[in-house]
């Protein structure tokens, strides 16, 4: 896949590195680059919010509150009542950001040192706090400032990335600001994209401060925002000679007792994103259930790993898990599966009966865990798995060699290079059986010919995009089925 068609991502650490080469090497001096983050972050609030009754502004001692500075300056000048709530000791403050308070001071920008009480519920406030350089816990006055803008009932706007949000994973560290709009700078951070932060950013804006692209090409990173349209390009058009046959065979191995709609659902998601054939191997109790839900699954009903023997022969892919259980009958087909040479989409009860054996798999291999099947797989928390979900994908994929996808807010893919983010989705999803439509959807790609990591991104945003079109109707009661003709939208 071509990275160059997606947005990179970086830790705070690879932002300072963007900051320190736009400065060092090309030349731009720091103040510069806050006077031009300043303005941009001032446009948006005065786009989104025309004729504010006044302007706060949360200052830190660091870059960030210098941020924030020319911020209530430029507020100042337009002729908005505006004011700066101090945080922190002024004393400490230094380098490009005592200059940005200086030049506010100068023009005669109030300011005030910060009290909960002074906080006004009304105009816009701006968090200029913290900034990418939280190292750990939000402490002291800032867990103050930040209940106070969160309860003041306030528009509010986040300069480069809410306070409390750790720019690295995503978490909440003790306490984060809910903005009702977010403008980040030079390099988006990963951390906007997955875990808490959508409950943080509100609408995200990016301003690349004319920073020159050599400076990025200095400063490598291995984490990428997908784009859907990009990933659809790789979706060669069907010639007007088209047969079933070019467009591969996918088995779906699962549906124990119980459990039958799990298996179907990953088998009409397959269908509806372009597989030639559909197949499904289950308890031969649910062979008719499966067939007059959708007449063109191939439904066989087996009872050991010999009788699945002959549908492995016929299939380009397999997809293990949705529904499978863990009976004994379970393990044989699962073991069936695992010694045979097909490619594989590992979900559900697949991932777990992974976890209790030899966790390698064979090259051609997508796993997709949500955090708690991602524990079991990495012998640890749930927790650990969340609090920082990038090493977790990553941990993965070292693990097992393949390419792994982390489900949830912000979905990770890892393959041995790279990791990608896709931000489709939405939290209607949280029903039974989105899963399992997914692991069908990257089954259907990879047996029409995708390769592993391509058909994993392209599936996850699919998805995702399929549920936020869903979701337009309402996101309470979103079915997993409700998905399929959206997926088919998407497609064309």
């Amino acid at each position: 896949m071509d990275k160059a068609s997606f947005e990179p991502l970086y830790t705070a650490q690879q932002s300072r590195a963007l900051d320190r080469c736009a400065i060092d090497e090309h030349g731009i001096p720091g103040i510069t680059l806050m006077s031009r983050a300043a303005n941009a972050a001032f446009d948006c609030l005065v786009s989104t919010w025309a004729d504010p009754e006044c302007v706060q502004v949360f200052c830190g001692t660091g870059n960030n509150g210098g941020d924030g500075f020319l911020i209530a300056d430029l507020a100042h000048k337009r002729g908005i009542p505006t004011r700066v709530l101090q945080l922190g000791d002024p004393a400490k403050i230094g380098g490009d950001a005592l200059l940005a308070r200086n030049q506010a001071l100068a023009n005669g920008v109030e300011m005030l040192a910060f009290e909960a009480a002074a906080v006004m519920p009304r105009g816009v406030l701006v968090d200029a706090m913290l900034g990418t350089g939280l190292g750990g816990e939000v402490r002291g006055a800032y867990v103050e400032a930040i209940a106070a803008i969160n309860g003041a009932g306030a528009a509010v706007l986040a300069v480069d990335i809410p306070s409390g949000l750790c720019s690295d994973s995503g978490r909440v560290l003790g306490r984060a600001v809910r903005a009702d709009l977010t403008v980040s700078f030079i390099g988006l951070k990963r951390g906007l994209f997955t875990l808490d932060a959508m409950d943080h950013t509100g609408e995200l804006q990016f301003a690349d401060l004319g920073v020159p692209p050599p400076v990025y090409q200095q400063v490598p990173c291995d984490s990428y925002r997908l784009e859907l349209a990009s990933l659809l390009e790789m979706q060669p058009p069907r010639p007007a000679t088209a047969h079933k046959g070019l467009y591969g065979t996918v088995l779906v191995i699962g549906g124990d007792y119980g459990m039958a709609g799990a298996a179907a659902l990953a088998a009409e998601a397959a269908l509806r994103c372009g597989a030639g054939l559909v197949k499904v191997a289950t308890r031969p109790e649910h062979v008719a259930a499966l067939v007059a839900r959708a007449p063109e699954v191939m439904a066989r009903g087996v009872e050991s790993g010999a009788d699945l023997e002959p549908l492995l022969a016929t299939a380009d892919v397999l997809v293990v898990g949705p529904g499978l259980g863990q009976s004994a009958w379970a393990q044989y087909l699962f073991q069936a599966a695992m010694d045979s040479a097909r490619p594989l989409v590992l979900d559900a009860d697949g991932l777990n009966l992974l976890a209790a054996g030899n966790l390698g798999v064979r090259p051609g291999t997508v796993i997709t865990p949500h955090p708690g099947e991602a524990a079991r797989l990495l012998s640890c928390s749930t927790a650990a798995i969340q609090a920082d979900r990038f090493a977790a994908c990553r941990a993965l994929q070292d693990a097992t060699g393949a390419v792994a996808v982390l489900k949830g807010n912000g979905t990770l893919i890892a393959d041995a290079g790279q990791l990608l983010l896709s931000d489709y989705g939405n939290p209607g999803m949280a029903s039974g059986g989105m899963g399992d439509v997914l692991s069908g959807v990257i089954g259907s790609l990879l047996a029409q010919g995708l390769e592993p990591l391509a058909a994993a991104a392209l599936g996850v945003c699919l998805h995702g995009a399929a549920a936020d079109m869903a979701a337009e109707e309402g996101m309470c009661g979103l079915l997993a089925s409700d998905l399929m003709p959206w997926l088919r939208e998407l497609l064309g």
